[in-house]
Order: C-alpha cells, then structure tokens, then sequence
C-alpha cells in the first residue's frame, strides 16, 4: 500500500509540473510606493482586457494587498503571451501613520492604514519569495533610485534569478531623470513609461513578452 501512495504521489508531481508549464507566468508588479505600480497594472490590465486590477490614489500605500489580474493576454508581432499580474504594496521599511495624516486621514483610520501597509509588505515578499516567475520593477523617475528598499529588492530578485524588467514611470514629469536609474542598475534594462499619461507603452508591451513570454 505504502509504494501504490509513494508511485500516486510522484505521479501527481509530474503531473502538476507538466500542466503548471502551460499556466500564465505570474508576473509581479514591485516597487517603493508611490511609484505608479497600480496605475501601471491598470494601464496593462485596461488595455488588455477592460478591466481595472484596483483603485489609485496619490495616497502613499493605497495598495495594502497583492491584487491578481489572471490571464491578460498581450499581442505582440502576430503572437500572445498571457501573464497573471500580481499588484503588489510599495515596498519600504518603515510605515508611518503619520504619513497618511498629511493627507486628512483622520488618526484612527491613519493607524489602521500603516498596520495594514505593513502587513502588505510582507505579504509582497512572500511573493516575491515564492510565487511570482517574473518581475516588473516599477520607479519613479523624478525619485533619487540609489535607497536601501532599492538596492535590497534587486538584490533579492537576482538571487532568485528571477526575470526583471525597470520601468522608469512618470517621464511625463518635468523633473523626469531616466539616465539616473539606467546609472542605478546597469545590469538591467530599463525602460521609460508614463503610466498615467499611456507614454511608451509600445515598447513596454514588447519588453514584456521579450522577457516573459
């Protein structure tokens, strides 16, 4: 009975490897807050499909959980690539209450806010950690991109030797710097985006089945 369970279970591995081949890769949308994650993951999922993935704000840590879109299929050069997007909290390593308070969030709600943003970070890492298959690293460009929260994610993104792509959002800004990013992290590519404004997303669109598909 003992080998009938051991050659069942080997079977079901295999098995759920070779179907788990065929599934949309989850793509995992990261970043510090305020980078325009949620308002990128909108712009893929709205173009793609007509649906939005969540609500944006200029609010910090307005996205408190990771948000899915499933199967968003991306046509590019007469094929489809279908990813899964993960929307996930802007990573940082301090949340503050009083952030949300500069924004007339009373205090009750502010503290409820920052205890919930700070489960959302690490809720991000565990997928970071375990369930995504690809990464989309999204900066703002009027930001100095050099931060310990920075450095530490692609750190950990590469020792995953996951697939990363930099987007450096908000070019439709005047004080917009891609170079500085590029400079940053030379060993990835970057792009530039205005998520907001829809700038550029041709080639953010071919980047993506390049790197994902």
């Amino acid at each position: 009975m003992g080998l009938l369970t051991g050659l069942r279970d080997s079977i079901t591995r295999v098995t759920d490897r070779l179907f788990s081949a065929s599934d949309p890769k989850r793509i995992g949308i990261y970043g510090p807050p305020n980078a325009g994650k949620t308002t990128l993951a909108n712009r893929i999922a709205r173009d793609w499909t007509g649906d939005a993935v969540g609500p944006e704000s200029h609010v910090p840590h307005e996205t408190r959980r990771a948000r899915r879109k499933e199967n968003v299929e991306i046509e590019r050069n007469g094929s489809t690539v279908t990813i899964d997007i993960v929307d996930t909290p802007g990573v940082t390593t301090k949340v503050d209450y009083k952030e949300f308070l500069e924004h007339d969030i009373d205090e009750e709600d502010a503290v409820r806010r920052s205890r919930e943003a700070t489960e959302g970070v690490a809720e991000a890492m565990h997928w970071l950690r375990e369930d995504v298959d690809g990464v989309i690293y999204v900066l703002d460009s009027t930001e100095d991109p050099f931060t310990q929260v920075n450095t530490m994610l692609i750190g950990i993104i590469e020792s995953q030797d996951l697939p990363v792509l930099i987007f450096a959002n908000k070019t439709d800004l005047d004080d917009s710097n891609v170079k500085r990013i590029g400079d940053a992290f030379p060993q990835h590519e970057t792009v530039p985006l205005s998520a907001l404004e829809g700038d550029n997303m041709d080639e953010v669109y071919d980047k993506i089945a390049e790197y994902f598909g």
